[in-house]
């Protein structure tokens, strides 16, 4: 699967974004957050790739150097279900999907919650240390994402529908007030 082949116009600049917005602070890297991107859809099988901020190391917060990073780990056979593979310090990838996710999570005590528009307020949330935030990419959650993330807790973060990459840092910032 070619990032550059998925429909809709920037889906790399949206990963690299939403990476950013996870891991890097002035000056460092973010050690309590880690982000999986869900590579779904293409050709394929699914791909899980993991950025643990509290084990990266040699990545720059440039857009291009990470989305290099992503292209290069597409090039290379995707693990099994459930085994990450380092590929380097901090940056690991496995095969599966957002239900792998979610299996994993209950298996941590990560509370798990998604982003909508019409959850609880993210000021009203009480939020917890070990928590998991789902949110879709550039288009809305399809009816089977949905299905699958129905039981979980909703989180607001206002009535208007923000870019991804601002919605982590509006995470972040509540998150750290803990």
């Amino acid at each position: 699967m070619n990032l550059n082949d998925l429909p809709g116009s920037g889906r790399m600049d949206v990963l690299v974004r939403a990476i950013n917005s996870t891991l890097f602070i002035s000056h460092g890297i973010r050690n309590d957050s880690a982000i999986t991107l869900h590579l779904q859809g293409g050709e394929g099988p699914n791909r899980r790739i993991l950025f643990d901020g509290a084990t990266l190391a040699g990545v720059r917060p440039d857009e291009r150097s990470i989305a290099g990073q992503i292209k290069a780990i597409m090039k290379l056979p995707i693990p099994p279900v459930g085994h990450f593979q380092e590929i380097t310090q901090g940056i690991s990838h496995s095969g599966g999907d957002i239900t792998d996710t979610i299996e994993s999570w209950n298996k941590d005590n990560v509370e798990i919650n998604t982003l909508d528009i019409n959850g609880t307020k993210i000021t009203e949330k009480k939020l917890v240390d070990k928590i998991g935030i789902i949110l879709s990419d550039d288009f809305p959650f399809d009816e089977a994402e949905k299905n699958i993330l129905g039981s979980y807790h909703k989180i607001s973060l206002g009535e208007k529908w923000l870019q991804g990459h601002s919605c982590i840092a509006i995470t972040q910032y509540e998150l750290d007030k803990l």
